[in-house]
């Protein structure tokens, strides 16, 4: 049981680290082409024990209000993520514009945002730095509403 729950969250993190790198491809991809507007990202939704991608939603406006506020909310480092079964659904949310957020002595630019809204426990946010370093951060903003507009879980 405990390695499965390892596995899980190796899958969690496999699949950020890919989005990641598949993220920036796109952009470098993106910045060759000449085009008045940059289409924008999906909001998409990891299924942990699946171990894929089972949504992807239009990133729209009230998305973007959503993860800027908890970007804004943020109240400091998160401790090491323990390897549960408490985590099914893991949350991306690509910004459409990079956002800076400043933990203590240490300012991040961020470009997209994962969400772990684990069962019992509060919510954490992973963030990258300019040179993919990952970050786990604590906020205190609500994340019911945005749960709810994606509809996972019912």
């Amino acid at each position: 049981m405990k390695f499965r729950s390892h596995y899980r969250l190796a899958a969690a993190i496999a699949f950020l680290l890919f989005t990641l790198a598949f993220a920036s491809s796109a952009a470098a991809h993106a910045s060759t082409e000449k085009k008045a507007e940059t289409p924008k990202q999906p909001v998409q939704v990891f299924d942990v024990k699946a171990e894929k991608v089972v949504k992807s939603i239009d990133n729209d406006k009230q998305f973007q209000k959503y993860a800027r506020g908890w970007l804004k909310s943020v109240t400091g480092f998160a401790p090491q993520l323990k390897s549960d079964d408490s985590c099914l659904y893991v949350y991306r949310v690509p910004l459409l514009k990079p956002t800076k957020v400043k933990i203590d002595q240490t300012e991040l630019s961020v470009k997209e945002v994962f969400l772990f809204n684990c069962a019992g426990k509060p919510p954490l946010l992973l963030v990258f730095d300019e040179q993919r370093r990952p970050y786990l951060l604590l906020f205190k903003a609500d994340t019911k509403p945005f749960v709810d507009k994606v509809g996972i879980p019912s």
